[in-house]
């Protein structure tokens, strides 16, 4: 079983480099693979996505595992902002739902044991980035959580 992990941008894979090249000698429907990457990524359309192609040499199946997008990706595009913080300025404020709702989807990646975990891992992105949460430095969102004052449903 040959593996090729590539990053694409969400939606828009093309048969050129990386994949093309590495897909082409194992003689599956380069065209196919495409199609279906696309098809999985399509909810991360502007970013760039870690794909992993399993192809089985024999019978020329094969399986697409997609991996999800780096955080400050996924809190960029909930802000509708190009790049974070340089030198200490906000760039935005992220509803603190919406930093649960971006840990869910990256809990799996983050070798974490809870859901509170991984907000908290969320958090500390927003605290590099130069990104508040509902108006509030997110240090002080994290002592929150940890105290228990802000409940996190699963």
């Amino acid at each position: 079983m040959a593996e090729i992990k590539v990053l694409v941008q969400g939606g828009r894979a093309t048969p050129g480099p990386p994949l093309g090249p590495a897909l082409g000698p194992l003689g599956v429907n380069i065209g196919q693979v495409v199609a279906e990457i696309n098809k999985k990524t399509k909810e991360f359309e502007g970013m760039t996505v870690p794909v992993i192609v399993k192809v089985d040499e024999k019978t020329r199946q094969f399986e697409i595992i997609v991996g999800s997008p780096p955080t400050s990706a996924l809190i960029k595009k909930e802000l509708g902002i190009e790049k974070g913080s340089k030198g200490g300025e906000v760039v935005g404020d992220l509803p603190f739902e919406k930093v649960v709702e971006i840990a869910k989807k990256k809990m799996g990646d983050m070798g974490v044991k809870s859901l509170k975990a991984a907000v908290k891992n969320v958090l500390g992105t927003c605290v590099s980035m130069g990104v508040t949460v509902d108006g509030k430095p997110p240090k002080e969102v994290i002592k929150e959580v940890e105290e228990g004052k802000r409940p996190i449903t699963a």
